[in-house]
């Protein structure tokens, strides 16, 4: 009897220990919202579910083992005077910085095979932190989420997406996944470009403390903006890259939208003939198509003038396709293939953004990481600050209440924002130029003494109306009004922040082809030397206003301003800050 109870006990035992050693699955159907919206965005409307059979790409975002290990490692390649200033990171190395925990991966896939998600469709991105779903069906995502995904409609554009105004994980995950896409970000990605409009230039705008008026200096005006006064203003007329094979710039290109080659020649011929034979590589990502037989103006201009900047330095499009996932794929399907690639293009120009407000915090942090990891890898990248100044219409919200609206990605600390600038002897500040402060992320370090300057300056001016701990944009400026381009043949004129950031770009890419050639690494993320030593290579705009909202904006003052930045590029005064 005594024996038959040790076995009895031991059996026990045996049991007790396996199930401690393999806990059980937590219960998957504990579901708690992870995002949700009150009601549709604005501008979208319902079409009701997705045909039968339809499929979505999720990328779900992984919480890295060392969390920040990946800004960390940025700062300490962009801060000049580290020690590890420019020893930028190889894709390996990085990917290694943001491998999730076991226990993280561990219960990510057993939630995975508890819904059916077959293994064969799983994949680990080389971002490091990020699985990427392939051909979900719909029904499939709305169990596996808690959502109801839906067709729907940009009403001003008639760009159809499939969103879900809300979505749930486990509990047990919450923790552990930092955000699926697509899901609730409402992402219509505009570009930064408009038709040359009627502007009244005001005698006279108010100073930002909202005393004594200043009035407007006279300044020279130039109309229309081609290659030759761009390289004269900001003087990259006398130097030509020697690099020519090992830097690139790249241009990152969406909403199926592409350049046309023969337009970048009529374009040449008539306005820079030594560079009648440029030309551009194009990449096709996630479903991208290219055809240069219909091009389109913003991708024209783009390439128009970071080719009249930078030439004979290569340049890439990337024409990013939609793909299943709709617009809300696009900028992370880039993101992701541009991380994946072993080489990426020292300098990149994007002329893309959305509304920081359509997006949930925990996408647009990890949209953040992601171009965090650009940096790391030794990668400038320059993003336009938007064309509606502080805000586009009434900035009315939701609940009644009036709020500025900063762009996205430009919020993000880890990326250069360009605004947009007009005239000359003085340079001033194009009114529609973006700018503002982020509702979502904090203001960086190296931004903190230029914006506080600022901020005393402003006093309690728009009390309220945005957050003034939050990261400010824009760093630089550059022309944006009266560009000629051309399309399909023929001589046309546009303004806009997407003229001004291949414009900054092609002058970053000539610093970098400068470095590359007396054997240093490129610049890499600018923000931490621009607002130090670079500072120095700007000249510093101090009049116009960025209007918005139905409110005269903010005001270029001495300084960092967000309208402007730290000013307008000089090349030679900035290859000078390179020594």
């Amino acid at each position: 009897m005594y024996h038959h109870c040790i076995s009895i006990l031991f059996v026990v035992v045996v049991v007790l220990l396996g199930s401690l050693a393999k806990p059980p699955s937590p219960p998957w159907d504990d579901m708690h919202i992870k995002h949700s919206w009150n009601a549709v965005p604005k501008n979208w409307e319902t079409l009701g579910r997705p045909p039968s059979g339809t499929t979505i790409d999720l990328y779900i975002a992984l919480r890295p083992q060392r969390e920040d290990a990946v800004v960390d490692a940025l700062y300490d390649v962009s801060e000049p005077g580290h020690p590890r200033y420019r020893a930028y990171l190889t894709r390996e190395q990085v990917t290694d910085l943001v491998i999730p925990h076991p226990e993280t991966l561990e219960l990510v896939n057993s939630w995975l095979e508890h819904h059916g998600i077959s293994s064969s469709s799983i994949s680990m991105t080389h971002g490091g932190n990020t699985l990427m779903l392939k051909a979900v069906s719909v029904t499939q995502a709305n169990t596996l989420l808690g959502a109801s995904y839906q067709l729907y409609r940009h009403v001003e554009r008639g760009e159809t997406i499939i969103r879900t105004v809300g979505y749930s994980l486990p509990v047990a995950l919450h923790w552990h996944v930092l955000t699926v896409a697509p899901t609730t970000s409402f992402v219509s990605l505009r570009t930064q470009w408009q038709a040359l409009r009627n502007r009244s230039d005001r005698a006279a705008v108010k100073s930002t403390s909202g005393g004594p008026a200043t009035m407007l200096s006279s300044r020279a005006k130039v109309n229309p903006v081609t290659p030759s006064f761009l390289r004269w203003l900001y003087d990259t007329e006398a130097y030509t890259p020697n690099t020519r094979g090992e830097n690139v710039l790249g241009i990152a290109g969406f909403l199926g939208e592409y350049p046309s080659q023969a337009d970048l020649g009529a374009f040449m011929r008539k306005y820079l003939s030594e560079a009648e034979d440029a030309t551009f590589n194009v990449v096709e990502v996630n479903g991208g198509v290219y055809d240069p037989t219909h091009p389109h103006e913003e991708a024209n201009m783009v390439i128009q003038y970071a080719e009249a900047m930078a030439y004979p330095t290569p340049h890439i499009f990337y024409n990013t396709g939609q793909g299943p996932s709709g617009m809300d794929g696009d900028f992370v399907s880039w993101l992701e293939y541009i991380l994946d690639q072993e080489n990426i293009p020292q300098t990149i120009s994007i002329s893309y953004s959305i509304e920081e407000r359509f997006l949930s915090r925990e996408y647009a942090t990890h949209v953040c990481d992601q171009i965090a990891k650009l940096g790391v890898r030794g990668v400038s990248v320059l993003q336009s600050s938007g064309n509606d100044g502080i805000g586009l219409g009434t900035c009315l919200r939701d609940d009644g209440t009036v709020r500025f609206m900063p762009t996205f990605p430009g919020t993000c600390p880890y990326i250069t924002v360009v605004g947009g600038t007009t005239d000359y002897e003085p340079e001033v500040a194009a009114e529609f130029s973006g700018g503002g402060f982020s509702d979502y992320f904090e203001r960086p370090t190296y931004q903190e003494e230029a914006a506080s300057t600022f901020l005393q300056d402003l006093g309690n001016r728009y009390q309220g109306l945005y957050n003034p701990s939050g990261r400010g944009i824009p760093d630089i400026a550059a022309q944006a009004v009266g560009f000629r381009i051309f399309l399909n043949g023929n001589e046309h004129e546009a303004s806009g922040t997407s003229l001004a950031t291949p414009v900054v770009a092609g002058i970053i890419s000539l610093l970098n082809d400068w470095l590359i050639l007396t054997g240093q690494g490129p610049l890499g993320f600018l923000n931490p030397w621009l607002y130090g030593r670079g500072s120095q290579g700007l000249t510093d705009i101090t009049e116009g206003s960025n209007t918005g909202c139905n409110m005269d904006g903010f005001s270029a003052i001495v300084g960092w301003d967000p309208v402007t930045g730290l000013g307008t590029p000089r090349f030679r005064r900035m290859l000078e800050q390179l020594f």
